[in-house]
């Protein structure tokens, strides 16, 4: 079975009690393949209210945490680099996120198609 990287929009989807988000993640706790990039903790915290503080520790917790390394950050810079000579340009944080899924042989779940230009890297019946 595949390990997935839980983007932040699918986090703050299942934070906000969507059941779509919910019958993708519980699975992925349950088969211990849920990961969130040390970014998307990040994300979380910067954006939450201090009323979900508790629920967002909780979900946090849940998931086994990737934090960043040199080839991680190494990888995020080419995937950076690459597209922007194409004339996108992508946020540090997606091009961390990806190449922190790319080294670690992760799927991401996320809704946010145009961040990662590179499909394979999708879990693909997000993509529907």
């Amino acid at each position: 079975m595949e390990t997935v990287l839980i983007d932040t929009d699918i986090a703050i989807d299942f934070l906000r009690g969507l059941l779509e988000t919910k019958n993708l993640i519980l699975p992925l706790w349950e088969n211990n393949i849920a990961f969130l990039s040390i970014l998307s903790v990040y994300e979380l915290y910067a954006g939450m209210h201090p009323k979900e503080q508790e629920i967002t520790n909780h979900f946090i917790h849940a998931c086994k945490i990737e934090t960043l390394s040199l080839e991680i950050t190494r990888h995020g810079a080419e995937i950076y680099q690459h597209y922007r000579k194409q004339g996108l340009t992508l946020t540090s944080i997606d091009c961390l996120i990806w190449a922190t899924a790319k080294v670690k042989k992760h799927k991401i779940a996320t809704r946010n198609f145009k961040h990662y230009p590179d499909k394979n890297i999708l879990l693909t019946h997000l993509m529907r």
